[in-house]
Formats: structure tokens, C-alpha cells, sequence
């Protein structure tokens, strides 16, 4: 903004302080003919010209102002409370919607613009609750006569169509292979072998107790990263007693003395279709998370296992969120999931919570898939002569 325009914006912000609307609006007019770049030359003279109920030329002063910078957001906030003041309440929430992506944090809002904000959130929300309860009703019938797995789809469909949840896709942090379709938590129909291994519960209970009675247990911290290293979401828990894990396999072997202090545990877990990938699966251990501690938001290494979670010890308030969804563990009920797709977990009570996880292939692989997953990974690992971490 050069010095002229910089100086007519003064004197239109003084005329409109002073009630002078009329001098305000002639004079940023005159600053826009001069100066057409002027973003904020075009945001003052679209304020002026709603003041006096211009709504036609304060349309056109955010048109360019927007022609200027698509993403301003004290424009679209603009663009969406004059829709409102027309009475399009549906237009105006979803101009609502886009402006409020834009908005920075509150704290950076003078209270005016505070205020328009948590206006434009109210009306966003009302809309949004009316449009899910519409579309349901459309869909109802024929989401009704679907198979449950169809359900979920349908629902997670709604919900990102709405911009309700996020669109949550794989994220490996080592590993992607192609073609494996997105799925939060998988339905138990895929997994014929799930209720043996909830029936072993009583069993791996018995045997996690005994470990739990040995001083320390041999359980070590789950995040164990050197502290040279970018720490990012994992600084808290690196090296903490608040996540530790009890191990069964070192490196995909199995480890001797810990499988003797658990044989039903490991048993249970051999008759699963993990993955036997050198050095890196199969994997199997107890995670146990302490009281009013949290695991941060974060992604597995690869996408082509699966992880099974069997809980042990539930104190209750234990949660565990994938992308979109959030479930309560449950004793005796295993769930399996896609940890390449943002999760987390927590626990809000004052005592420990313990899970048993384990992997298995992920069962949109076919046997050659596999098999050539296995030989490109111990390639990799032989050809630079890595060790891979314990935990991947």
C-alpha cells in the first residue's frame, strides 16, 4: 500500500468513526480507482457500503477484494454475514463453513470479530445437524437393509461429506504398499479366529498377573528414542515409565525365556496369520499405559499388517480413537485395526491399564504379496545393513 492510499484509509477509518458514512465511502472510492490493488482499501469500502445497507456494492467491493486474496478471511466472514442479513441462512452457514477455516486463532480476534466468529460457528452447526438429519432420513430405508459393514461406510461417508470428521487416509511412517483399502477398524466377520482368542483371555490374564507380581516385570518403555533424535509428539513419553511394553518378540524371533514365563499367551498369538518378515514381524506384546496418561496422536510403520488388541486389565475410562472413530475397550471383545491411520489412546482413571497388541497380514493380501513384501524388506534391510527398532 503506498503512502496515499495508506493515508485515505486513515481519513475514510476517522469519517466512519464519526458517523460520516458518505465521506468515507467517496473517498475509499476514489482510493480503489488509484490504487485497484488495495485489499484493504476494498474490505473498508464493503464495510462502509453495509452500513448503508449497500448489500449489492458491498457484494461487489468483496469481489475484488477476494479477485485480490480468494482466502482473506475477514472477507469471506463478510460474504457470510451478509447472506445472513438477507435471510439465506443456508447459503450463509455454508459461507460460514468456508471462512471458518480460514479464521486465525481466537486469540488473535479483536472481540467484534470474536463475536462473528462464534456467530458464524453457531449457524454453521445448526446447519450442519438440520442437512445429517435430512440426509438420514433419505437413506434410512436403504441404509437399513445393508450389511453392517455397508453401514459404517455409509456413515463415514455422511460424515465426511459434511466435514463432520476428517478424511482420514493411511500415513505409514516406513511402508506403503498399493491397493489397501483405508479401513479404521475392521469388521469382525473378517476374522473367524477372533473368538479363540478372546476365549484365551482368562488364560493370558493368569500368566500377564504372574509377570505383573516380578519386580519390574521386564516391561521397558514403549518409546525409547535418543534424545539427539526429533522427538516431535513422543518427547513426554520417550524413555517413560508412564508406556512400557512387555516384549515376546526381539527382532521377529521369538524370545526363550519369555515365552516360557507365558506359553498359553503365546500360543494363543502363534495360531494368528502374522506376518514373518525378518527382523521386523511377527510382533506380540502387553502395553501397559499408567493412570491420566496419554498416547499421543500417530501412525504405524507400515500398512500391510494389521494390529490386534486384546484387553487385559481394564480399570475403566480407557479410550482408543482411529481417524474418526473413538471406542471404549471392553473385556473379553478384540478388535482389529489399520495403525497407519492417525490414532491415539488414553486412560482417565487412577489405575493401569494393560492391552495385549500383536500383528497380522493385512487380509487384502494375496499370498504372493506377501511373500514379495517379505523379500523387498529384507532386501532393503541387507543391502544398507540395518537393524530395524524392536517396536517396529
Amino acid at each position: 500500500m503506498n503512502d496515499d492510499t495508506k493515508q485515505a484509509n486513515q481519513a475514510a477509518v476517522r469519517a466512519m468513526s464519526a458517523g460520516d458514512l458518505a465521506t468515507a465511502q467517496a473517498i475509499l472510492v476514489t482510493a480503489v480507482t488509484r490504487d485497484p490493488r488495495s485489499l484493504t482499501s476494498w474490505l473498508n469500502l464493503a464495510a462502509v457500503r453495509r452500513q448503508l445497507n449497500d448489500l449489492n456494492g458491498a457484494y461487489e467491493a468483496l469481489r475484488q477484494a477476494l479477485t485480490l486474496d480468494p482466502r482473506n478471511f475477514p472477507a469471506l466472514l463478510m460474504v457470510a454475514s451478509l447472506l445472513e442479513r438477507e435471510g439465506n441462512a443456508k447459503a450463509a452457514a455454508a459461507a460460514y463453513g468456508i471462512a471458518l477455516v480460514q479464521a486465525p486463532p481466537d486469540s488473535m480476534l479483536n472481540p467484534a470479530m470474536l463475536a462473528a466468529v462464534n456467530r458464524g460457528r453457531e449457524l454453521h452447526r445448526r446447519h450442519t445437524e438440520e442437512l445429517d438429519g435430512f440426509i438420514r432420513s433419505k437413506v434410512a430405508d436403504h441404509r437399513s437393509q445393508c450389511p453392517r459393514v455397508v453401514q459404517r461406510r455409509i456413515d463415514t461417508f455422511i460424515a465426511t461429506t459434511l466435514r463432520t470428521s476428517e478424511r482420514y487416509q493411511q500415513q505409514p511412517t516406513d511402508y506403503y504398499f498399493p491397493g489397501l483399502p483405508p479401513i479404521e477398524f475392521f469388521e469382525r466377520e473378517q476374522f473367524p479366529w477372533l473368538e479363540e482368542l478372546e476365549a484365551a483371555t482368562p488364560d493370558v490374564q493368569r500368566e500377564l498377573a504372574a509377570i505383573l507380581q516380578d519386580e519390574g516385570g521386564d516391561f521397558s518403555p514403549y518409546v525409547h528414542y535418543q534424545d539427539h533424535l526429533p522427538l516431535d509428539q513422543w518427547r513426554e513419553l520417550n524413555n517413560s515409565p508412564r508406556w512400557t511394553a512387555f516384549h515376546f518378540y526381539h527382532l521377529g524371533k521369538p524370545v526363550p525365556e519369555r515365552v516360557q514365563r507365558a506359553p498359553l499367551t503365546f500360543a494363543a498369538v502363534s495360531r494368528l496369520p502374522q506376518p514373518d518378515v525378518a527382523l521386523r514381524s511377527p510382533v506380540a506384546l502387553f502395553s501397559r499405559l499408567l493412570p491420566h496418561t496419554r498416547i499421543p496422536p500417530h501412525h504405524g510403520v507400515a500398512n500391510f499388517r494389521l494390529l490386534v488388541h486384546l484387553p487385559l486389565i481394564l480399570p475403566g475410562q480407557c479410550y482408543f480413537r482411529v481417524g474418526g472413530e473413538t471406542r471404549e475397550w471392553r473385556m473379553g471383545e478384540a478388535w482389529v485395526f489399520d495403525d497407519t491411520i492417525e490414532h491415539e489412546a488414553w486412560n482417565d482413571s487412577d489405575h493401569t491399564r494393560v492391552i495385549m497388541i500383536c500383528d497380522i497380514w493385512n487380509p487384502h493380501l494375496s499370498e504372493e504379496e506377501r511373500e514379495a513384501i517379505a523379500r523387498v524388506i529384507a532386501a532393503n534391510d541387507e543391502y544398507n545393513g540395518t537393524v530395524p527398532d524392536a517396536n517396529a
